[in-house]
């Protein structure tokens, strides 16, 4: 990953090009990180629903992680979850 100086960034903080967040590993700013029990997951979709990150991963109709690059660790996906099968654990 290259990193920026504060001379490379615009002024204004403008996005030149759209779509550029799937660059941005904003999962490294968390302190907490969400942890599944598959054996209470029912794959309802709440915390895919809430993420505000599209952290949750779904694979054929099952919830079957996180994306942890792009995950925050905000924490709502747990706070959603009917089962409580989420935990956040400290990183």
């Amino acid at each position: 990953m290259v990193m920026a100086s504060i001379s490379d960034l615009v002024v204004g903080g403008r996005i030149i090009k759209p779509g550029n967040s799937e660059q941005f590993n904003t999962g490294d700013w968390r302190t907490y990180v969400p942890v599944v029990d598959q054996d209470k997951c029912i794959d309802c979709g709440q915390c895919w629903i809430y993420c505000p990150d599209n952290s949750v991963v779904f694979r054929e109709g099952h919830m079957s992680g996180f994306k942890l690059t792009h995950c925050k660790g905000c924490g709502i996906c747990s706070k959603v979850c009917p089962r409580d099968a989420i935990v956040m654990k400290e990183e």
